[in-house]
């Protein structure tokens, strides 16, 4: 630990050696190291040389430049150094003067040692104290900036329009919560007859999650590209996510394909949430699950996939853990059963208002209670099934 250097100005001749006798313990110890000027003119000189002073003790009544000067000159030379004023008793209007100029203390001459010992542990935990609390200003500075950073490229990961088409309904909504985490939601076109669809959330927070977001968004797209199975494309961005994973990020992600001409959805779900369909009749049904890990965790993992028929009036609901595992105020958690008879009373309205009336259930039950993972809902209803070109 690094001493704490202190500046004595005074014009007596024989205080620097009487100081140095009285602390001669702590400053062989490394606790104080002291410098001595003779007049305010000095002082500043020796700030200008030592920029790691932390604490001046100064007299008043001194030649060149006396210490209510100095005192008005110490903002500008280092804001955070503190003053300690030392005065004969009865010279109480210039003591006050100086507390006024912002001196953090006063010691009175002749000079009490053990008093000015004090006075001295109480300034420096003082400083201590401050430079603490600037400190964690600037983390907590940087840290906005960070969660700032994240919430742009979340947010600027997402779609930026929902489509709109005479055959199918869709929905999105995503509400972050207090930290910045990694859920996203997308929807594409992969070509005249079938939409993929997709939600994830990364494990992580801040930055690194919302990049991890835009890295597994662009490799599904490409995926997508050139590979028609559902399972084939998880498998190759778990591939690319699995290499060098060092600090352990994981991804768990639903995608799904629906063909538009017979309804038939071909899904792959790596260690996500399982999906529900509302029936047009208002029973809800989970997707079954295909057993598969999270991204990231397994290089070599297979991923396999399921189907299962969408009914025109059917509705698919997408959610991530944000919507089932909110707290109230007793710490329980929303749950997939209210959930369900949500969506089973809710399910026939527009797409819009079904994520919009899920986020508000939550946030309804929640209480004002602080939730810590983002809420995220895609929705698409079928409304018509498409006619198959005609090739002959």
């Amino acid at each position: 630990m690094e001493p704490v250097r202190i500046l004595m100005v005074d014009d007596e001749e024989d205080l620097e050696l009487l100081v140095r006798q009285r602390f001669r313990r702590r400053i062989r110890k490394g606790e104080f190291e002291f410098l001595f000027a003779h007049n305010g003119k000095e002082a500043l000189a020796k700030l200008e040389e030592n920029p790691d002073i932390r604490l001046v003790l100064s007299d008043i009544n001194m030649p060149v430049m006396d210490g209510l000067t100095l005192l008005g000159q110490l903002e500008g030379v280092n804001p955070e150094i503190r003053a300690v004023i030392i005065s004969a008793y009865g010279d109480m209007e210039n003591i006050r003067t100086a507390m006024n100029r912002g001196a953090f203390d006063f010691v009175t001459k002749p000079i009490d040692f053990n008093d000015l010992s004090i006075t001295i542990d109480k300034t420096v935990k003082h400083i201590d104290t401050l430079q603490q609390a600037l400190q964690n200003r600037d983390r907590l500075v940087a840290l906005k900036q960070e969660l700032e950073v994240a919430r742009h490229v979340q947010t600027s990961s997402l779609p930026e329009a929902l489509p709109e088409g005479d055959d199918f309904d869709i929905g999105a909504v995503m509400t972050p919560a207090r930290e910045i985490g990694g859920d996203f939601y997308d929807f594409f076109q992969i070509d005249d007859y079938r939409m993929g669809l997709v939600i994830a959330d990364v494990s992580d927070k801040g930055v690194p999650a919302a990049l991890i977001t835009m890295v597994t968004r662009a490799l599904l797209k490409s995926a997508a590209n050139r590979h028609d199975s559902p399972g084939a494309c998880l498998a190759e961005v778990n591939e690319f996510l699995s290499q060098d994973n060092d600090a352990c990020m994981f991804v768990t992600l639903f995608y799904g394909v629906l063909d538009f001409r017979d309804g038939c959805l071909r899904y792959s779900n790596g260690g996500h949430n399982p999906p529900r369909i509302i029936r047009a009749d208002g029973a809800v049904e989970g997707l079954d699950p295909t057993g598969d890990l999270a991204l990231g965790v397994f290089a070599g993992h297979g991923f396999k996939e399921r189907e299962i028929s969408v009914a025109v009036g059917d509705t698919l609901f997408l959610y991530t853990d944000g919507i089932t595992e909110a707290c109230n105020p007793v710490n329980d958690e929303y749950g997939e059963g209210r959930l369900d008879d949500l969506l089973g009373r809710i399910g026939a309205q527009p797409s819009q208002n079904v994520v919009r009336g899920a986020v508000e259930s939550v946030e309804k039950f929640a209480d004002g209670a602080a939730q810590f993972d983002d809420m995220t809902c895609l929705t698409l209803r079928l409304k018509a099934l498409r006619q198959a070109a005609d090739t002959t």
